[in-house]
């Protein structure tokens, strides 16, 4: 698999674009915004864009998503829970084809789906080929407010366990700021360690 990470917006979403050598297609994970700038992107790699794959429904991670989709034809991947949240998190009415199931296979790629509600009541964690999409569930040293209309810290305490009792190890890509590994975060993040949410 092969990946490139476009930051966008003033949030700096990490937006991910995914692809298996030698295909056309490529999957697109949380783009926030910069639609223009996404698609030349694609193109610039040769790429079709087959599915958006969404880890939560916030405005910063799904700002481009309604024209990329009604640019390309792509289906939208998002948790149903995420339609319970006010309009102003979302900027808008939230615009998606597909719930999840356990896992999704798109572009070639397999994604495990795994709800780590707390950050939003749908959020979810995506795993594909030792690779872990954590959208804000869990930052390096960090992990996703709780202090949100819906948000939820003690959901957000289980979503973080159940990522620390993921058996093995995984590169952990955020919906913001750098990558880290799940081992290192079970050892060195406080939040994974069950300390009170921020």
């Amino acid at each position: 698999m092969e990946m490139l990470v476009i930051p966008v917006g003033s949030y700096q979403t990490n937006c991910y674009m995914l692809w298996q050598a030698g295909r056309e297609d490529c999957v697109l994970i949380d783009p926030g915004s910069a639609h223009k700038e996404i698609l030349e992107m694609t193109e610039k790699q040769g790429k079709n864009v087959s599915a958006i794959l969404l880890t939560h429904g916030h405005f910063d991670h799904v700002g481009a998503v309604r024209k990329i989709a009604e640019k390309t034809g792509c289906p939208v991947y998002l948790h149903p829970a995420e339609k319970k949240l006010p309009v102003f998190m979302t900027a808008g009415p939230l615009y998606s084809t597909d719930g999840y199931a356990e896992s999704i296979c798109v572009a070639g790629l397999t994604f495990r789906v795994i709800p780590t509600p707390g950050h939003t009541p749908g959020s979810v964690c995506l795993i594909c080929e030792g690779m872990l999409f954590s959208g804000d569930t869990l930052f390096a040293g960090s992990c996703g407010r709780t202090d949100f209309p819906g948000s939820d810290p003690k959901e957000m305490a289980a979503s973080l366990k159940r990522l620390r009792e993921l058996p093995g190890d995984y590169q952990v890509f955020p919906g913001h700021g750098e990558d880290t590994t799940l081992s290192f975060e079970r050892e060195n993040n406080p939040y994974m360690r069950g300390l009170p949410q921020h």
